[in-house]
């Protein structure tokens, strides 16, 4: 992972830059299935309480060149700006960047009845939606392909570490033990 490429959104009069960076990504989440089997990370360099309007992808060289050959970008290329991919500065640190889910309300319901531990009406009283957790991190809104439900799909930059931890990387270029360089 010694290299990056930045794809900055850029202003446009007819889309926000959040929904831009929701459909980038989700041609990105597409492309990475099927090109690089775990071997590119995601970062967000710009983000804060929004993801900001740049995507980081961190590889090496042959990987992120295969992704640029690959025109994954098409219908994209008008809203975006792509760099070249450059080696990662000399002296950068290094964090993960992982997908954080919280579990529904719903979902604790319908397990704890599956499970036999309660009864539909329990459930009910015992996990109302007040219970629900809010997470107050920045996403990405996709479409699930396997329902085509809207999904959030919520992004945390951990804190910086001085030394790289190798591994894979999930279908959206995240992981909750990989890190990737932060500059």
């Amino acid at each position: 992972m010694d290299h990056y490429v930045d794809i900055q959104v850029l202003p446009d009069p007819e889309f926000g830059q959040v929904d831009l960076l929701n459909a980038l990504f989700a041609k990105f989440h597409r492309v990475l299935q099927q090109q690089t089997q775990g071997r590119v990370g995601v970062s967000f360099p710009r983000h804060g309480r929004l993801l900001g309007d740049c995507l980081r992808l961190h590889g090496s060289l042959p990987d992120l060149l295969n992704l640029q050959e690959c025109n994954w970008l098409q219908g994209m290329r008008d809203y975006t700006r792509v760099s070249l991919p450059a080696p990662v500065p000399t002296g950068a640190k290094f964090r993960v960047v992982k997908r954080v889910q919280a579990k529904s309300a719903h979902n604790k319901r319908q397990r704890s009845i599956a499970k036999g531990w309660l009864t539909p009406e329990q459930a009910m009283l015992r996990i109302p939606d007040t219970q629900q957790k809010t997470l107050k991190l920045p996403y990405v809104e996709l479409n699930s392909r396997s329902n085509g439900n809207r999904m959030r799909v919520y992004i945390e930059h951990g804190p910086l570490q001085s030394e790289p931890v190798a591994g894979t990387f999930s279908s959206y270029g995240l992981s909750a033990v990989t890190t990737i360089p932060w500059f």
